[in-house]
């Protein structure tokens, strides 16, 4: 009966209550870090702006100066004038050697010229022997023609 008297018995036979608080930081910086990647040494340098490599300078390249006498830096313009300084029976349109034949001296938008590929490579092997490139060009086109029908204005119809 002394317990009775004393509390402890009912101190005892309280139900046990985890209390929880969320712990709140006033400032982030008070906040402790939690330790991820135990062991693990980054590779990749996210220190600066300037990689440093282990108290080695970085080898800088050897200077090499630009060759302005290169043959496609020399003859960089050449055809620009050949319509006015020659006899004109040559366009300018024919000097372009480096440019795909489908490309050359069209003006249009890109259904335009992906019509004239589809003109030239339909005649050669590239649909048997390059089906999925051909497929997309075809779906490209498809897109472009349903695209400028929808979305080109025309004028007004003839009533």
């Amino acid at each position: 009966m002394e317990l009775l008297r004393n509390g402890v018995f009912r101190t005892l036979w309280r139900p046990i209550v985890n209390i929880t608080r969320s712990v709140t930081y006033q400032y982030h910086a008070d906040k402790p870090r939690l330790v991820r990647r135990y062991g693990y040494e980054e590779k990749i340098w996210s220190g600066g702006l300037k990689p440093r490599s282990e108290g080695k300078p970085l080898p800088l390249p050897e200077y090499r100066p630009a060759n302005p006498w290169t043959e496609r830096k020399s003859l960089f313009g050449q055809n620009d004038y050949i319509d006015i300084l020659g006899p004109g029976d040559l366009h300018p349109v024919k000097t372009l050697y480096n440019v795909p034949s489908w490309i050359r001296g069209v003006r249009g938008s890109e259904y335009h010229i992906l019509l004239r590929k589809r003109k030239m490579w339909a005649r050669s092997a590239t649909p048997s022997l390059r089906p999925t490139k051909w497929k997309e060009y075809e779906k490209r086109l498809s897109f472009l023609y349903r695209k400028l029908n929808r979305k080109t204005k025309t004028g007004p119809s003839p009533i």
